[in-house]
């Protein structure tokens, strides 16, 4: 069996900055709803298409100086890419700040919790 290479770490960038972060998670939500009706199988009849989200839960470290003010963030581009060879990097774009948070441990460095949803995301 030959032996596969995976995605490893990320780079992430806000408007072509760079920026120095710890975990980022993003959800789509497809938008489609179950569309339930009273009939003698006692199932559901199918699906009803929505509006799709994409949420992004992004956490940085946080800086002593030259931090972004990240409550201001309105229609930003986010890209992610592979730090190794052959990956592909995908951008989201329109990206707007819902909800920032901080975090203080004894063990770890501060950081920065965030909310954001964008309004697409492109595969380049």
């Amino acid at each position: 069996m030959a032996l596969k290479e995976y995605l490893g770490a990320i780079v992430l960038e806000v408007n072509t900055v760079e920026v120095e972060v710890e975990s980022l998670d993003v959800t789509k939500k497809t938008g489609r709803k179950l569309v339930k009706t009273m009939n003698r199988t006692g199932r559901a009849a199918g699906f009803s298409k929505g509006v799709e989200e994409i949420d992004l839960k992004v956490s940085v470290v946080i800086p002593v100086t030259g931090d972004i003010d990240w409550a201001a963030i309105e229609g930003a581009k986010l890209t992610i890419f592979p730090t190794v060879a052959g990956g592909k990097r995908t951008s989201y774009l329109d990206c707007f700040t819902l909800d920032v948070g901080e975090k203080y441990s004894t063990d770890n460095e501060a950081k920065r919790d965030l909310s954001m949803a964008c309004l697409r995301e492109v595969v380049e």
